[in-house]
């Protein structure tokens, strides 16, 4: 049943109703048992998070693909879900709980969770809603959570899988530690900062009264951080650097401590900066750590003299002076740069001033710093004992899988990248010193002696408790259980534990990329053997942004194979970043960001999904265009407008996916448009261009459907044919529009499904078919339909060049027309008359005098001028108009030229020069070809 449509669009009245529609009648689940499945499914968001316009882009382009291999008659699956963002989540609860004057440590850990879970269920989840509204077409049914029960049962297994295998164990390494946090943190959860800060230059006296060759009895050394100086454990030089080569092998005497360090050779130490010495921290430096490993310095002996919160603690080797133990580490920064000055190991910077040298106790530098990204501190490189998972022998599949093409990313340019990552990853820390996540599965065994120590006897890893003490279970023994180390000492505080083993569990919890990276199995009821998992794994595509293709992507692609023995996907798609309009990143401090509901507010979810998809090249970074995103508004309204245009002239719905029978060259030529595009659409996405498939559909209803076939077929609606031809026409058109609506769904499925039921479909057109003329058309009718196109296109180019009015008719000649020419002008006189404007027609020689030319096909036609326009004036105003673009076009080209423009101009300054020289040598182009128009 038919509905008459409202005049104007208005994609608010629309988007809600039709969301909830799909959704309650299930119209997102996979319905077709017997069907080819397709499985994608979203990188799930923080649960914590709201949608961004990087979430908007992820999430349109998995719809566009997910509606499209629904509308062909795939058993379509896209799973959903959120993460349970460790960090993130646990400073909400915590924030929550300040705002009362409150803490997390004033709860149990179990008290603690459980409000973590109050939250969740309250007020986590804001971003599925916000999906919703972007008209996503998600398994709402199936929406999974990674601290569900059964996924949390896939993560024990997993770790406790990989442990057996020797590929997760608990070593001593730097990790980026968050001071405020006290976690651990992943390269991911780091941000760069610009800092002003120093270059302090220290002598580090050479010990047992060696000299360098030139007589020295130190060696110069510089650091950014003078405090870490106190647990220094080498000074490297470059072996192949001639001014240390003869002390290579001995020692210097660490200033304050007194600690007798080596000088060892190392490339790390580079000779053409500063002195070609560099100390050596390792215990609170990721090079340093790698330098000490070089030089034979294990881990266990590295010196750490800072605690979790970042103070001066004592080292191992009872060292450093009591005066500095109990300092912030910023605070010992000054207080050793003054020890240091005062015993003249300090190296002042001199800088020449008015003709005098002026001594400074350090060189000002821009230093890089890394901060927390959500605890908002400078991060500290912490030698501390983690869990590791042995990334580089889980990253020899997923290599050979790209290698060899069972997997394929796209844009291919990323595959360097990905080798490069892959075959020097390092270990892959995954303990982090939270409440709220996945706790490790691992229980360290020991003995309570008879002095009430505990004598550690070693570590178990089991699912369970019961499993551990199965492990470590013998004959007339008991093994006392708790949940963490303190617990066991509160016991032992109450009970006589003297002689019985107790397990204590470990306190970490998992990173939350751990439990992400079983994402494509997991949330198909991994590890039972389930119908879903059979059908829907692997998935078909994964469609990610290139930041994370490292820490989620890589992932998930070493877990499918090391759990499952096969990659998670065949293709891996990496678009871009959605930037500011000056191209710079989005960030709440520069104060650029972009709110999609707002867009989604303005213009309609329609509209911001086809820029998404329109501006999505391959991976490139998209600039946020606000103007564009209108425009879509207007296309959307467009669309609608000729659905009106359909509705008030009788045009129907079509009943068949098939093109109907068609004799008009009118109707033949908008079938074969129709097929070109839909074959254009197929491709398109077959080839991941999303850009490509959204302008191939974008042309087709915006140029050949509404500006032209609409145009010609209204003298046919209008009674200037005969029944016959108007039914076939009104069964043609219906067809094309509902087609419209079915290719253009995938991007804008809110307008197409009201489109589609305002035009009586008894069906949801989400659930419809996809296009398939089956149609031949005749290429006579069809360059027919092209030739009146190409005459009518520049006849207005040409009209709008000379400033003449667009009605006003102009006889027009043609000396010798093509039989194409000729056939067109004897059938479709009427059609270039109202179209072209361009009436009486003339086959012969034109009047001599000024005239314009305009050509269709080979066929040229000749305008004449006089008395239509004022030529002089006209040659006048062209002339001018081409000399202020030339010249201004000369100047950018100029400065484009310019190579110091090019490399220092801000990069919007370049593009914008790059535009305006482009504009500007199109109008010359232009005007010159206007002029010659005029003789």
């Amino acid at each position: 049943m038919t509905r008459e449509l409202d005049k104007t669009f208005d994609p608010a009245a629309i988007e809600a109703k039709w969301y909830a529609h799909w959704e309650a009648n299930g119209c997102f689940r996979p319905h077709r048992p017997d069907a080819e499945p397709f499985t994608i499914v979203n990188p799930p968001p923080n649960v914590t998070g709201s949608l961004h316009i990087g979430h908007a882009l992820d999430n349109t382009l998995q719809d566009i693909v997910i509606r499209y291999e629904r509308l062909r008659g795939k058993d379509a699956l896209w799973v959903v879900g959120t993460d349970h963002a460790g960090i993130a989540t646990q400073m909400v609860v915590e924030r929550q709980l300040e705002a009362k004057q409150d803490k997390r440590t004033n709860y149990s850990r179990e008290d603690f969770v459980a409000k973590v879970w109050e939250w969740k269920e309250e007020s986590g989840g804001q971003i599925t809603r916000q999906l919703r509204r972007l008209g996503c077409s998600m398994d709402w049914s199936r929406e999974q959570f990674t601290m569900d029960p059964h996924f949390t049962r896939a993560v024990l297994k997993v770790f406790v899988d990989l442990y057996n295998k020797g590929l997760i164990y608990r070593d001593k390494r730097l990790v980026n530690w968050d001071p405020k946090l006290k976690t651990a943190i992943s390269d991911l959860e780091v941000e760069t900062r610009e800092v002003k800060g120093h270059f302090w230059h220290f002598r580090y006296p050479l010990a047992d009264g060696v000299t360098l060759d030139n007589g020295q009895d130190y060696i110069e050394v510089a650091t950014t951080r003078p405090e870490t100086m106190l647990a220094d454990m080498a000074v490297a030089v470059n072996p192949e650097d001639q001014r240390y080569q003869s002390v290579i092998g001995k020692y210097v005497v660490l200033p304050i401590t007194g600690r007798r360090i080596p000088i060892v050779a190392d490339e790390h130490a580079d000779p053409e900066l500063g002195s070609g010495a560099v100390k050596i921290t390792p215990g609170h430096d990721f090079n340093d750590f790698e330098v000490g490993r070089r030089a034979g310095i294990a881990a266990a002996d590295m010196l750490n003299m800072l605690d979790a919160d970042a103070s001066v603690c004592q080292t191992a080797d009872g060292l450093i002076p009591d005066r500095f133990v109990g300092l912030d580490r910023f605070d010992a920064r000054a207080a050793v740069v003054a020890e240091l000055k005062a015993s003249g190991h300090l190296i002042p910077h001199v800088v020449e001033k008015d003709g005098e040298r002026v001594e400074h106790d350090a060189e000002p530098r821009t230093i890089q710093t890394p901060y927390g990204d959500r605890g908002g501190v400078v991060i500290e490189p912490w030698l501390t004992d983690q869990w590791y998972v042995n990334a580089a022998a889980l990253a020899q599949a997923p290599l050979e899988a790209v290698r060899s093409g069972a997997v394929e990313i796209v844009p291919k340019t990323w595959e360097k990248t990905f080798f490069n990552w892959m075959e020097n990853i390092q270990p892959w820390c995954v303990s982090r010193q939270l409440w709220w996540g996945h706790r490790i599965p691992a229980w360290y065994h020991v003995r309570v002696e008879a002095d009430g120590t505990l004598s550690q006897l070693g570590v178990v890893v089991a699912e369970n408790e019961m499993e551990a003490s199965h492990q470590v279970a013998k004959p007339g023994t008991v093994v006392v259980m708790c949940d963490s180390l303190g617990a066991l000492e509160k016991r032992m505080t109450k009970t006589d534990m003297r002689g019985q083993y107790a397990l204590y569990r470990d306190e970490d919890v998992l990173d939350t990329w751990f439990s992400s990276a079983l994402w494509p199995f997991a949330t198909l009821g991994w590890p039972d053997n389930t119908d879903l998992l059979a059908k829907h794994y692997p998935n078909n595509l994964l469609v990610s942004g290139f930041d994370i293709l490292f820490f989620w992507d890589a992932r998930m692609m070493m877990m499918g194979q090391a759990m499952t023995g096969q990659n998670p996907w065949p293709r891996l798609y990496l678009h871009g970043l959605v930037r500011a309009p000056d191209g710079q990143k989005m960030s709440k401090s520069k104060g650029n960001v972009v709110d999609p509901l707002g867009l989604i507010d303005r213009y309609g979810a329609d509209a911001l999904r086809f820029f998404m998809a329109a501006m999505e090249s391959q991976g490139r970074d998209i600039k946020m265009d606000e103007k564009r995103v209108e425009g879509y508004r207007n296309f959307a309204t467009k669309l609608w407008n000729a659905a009106r245009f359909c509705q008030a002239n009788g045009i129907g719905l079509s009943r068949h996916v098939a093109a109907p029978k068609a004799t008009l060259a009118a109707n033949q030529w908008i079938i074969g448009e129709l097929a070109q595009t839909a074959q254009a659409l197929d491709k398109a996405l077959a080839d991941l261009r999303f850009d490509a498939a959204a302008n191939a559909v974008y042309h087709f209803v915006w140029d050949q459907f509404c500006d032209w076939y609409l145009e010609l077929i209204k003298p046919v609606l209008q009674g200037d044919a005969s029944a016959y031809e108007a039914q076939e026409t009104r069964a043609v058109a219906g067809w094309a529009l509902d087609q419209i609506l079915v290719m253009l769904h995938p991007f804008m499925p809110f307008i197409t499904e009201e489109l589609w039921h305002s035009r009586g479909h008894p069906h949801d057109l989400i659930v419809g078919s996809w296009v398939d003329p089956q149609a031949q058309v005749s290429k006579e009718a069809t360059d027919a339909i092209d030739w009146l196109i190409a005459l009518t296109t520049a006849t207005r180019a040409a009209r709008n060049e000379l400033g003449i009015s667009p009605g006003e008719k102009l006889p027009v000649f043609c000396a010798s027309p093509s039989p194409l020419g000729a056939r067109v002008i004897a059938s479709s006189g009427a059609a270039i008359e109202r179209l072209a404007r361009l009436s009486p027609i003339t086959m012969g020689e034109a009047p001599a005098g000024a005239a314009m030319q305009v050509t269709a096909g080979g066929d040229t036609f000749v305008v004449p001028l006089e008395g239509v326009i004022d030529i002089a004036a006209e040659k006048a105003r062209l002339q001018k108009a081409l000399e202020v673009s030339a010249k201004e076009a000369k100047s950018l080209e100029g400065r484009l030229n310019n190579a110091a423009f090019v490399e220092k101009a801000k990069p919007e300054a370049v593009d914008k020069a790059r535009a305006d020289h482009a504009h500007h040598a199109a109008e010359v182009e232009r005007l010159t070809a206007a002029l010659a128009r005029l003789g």
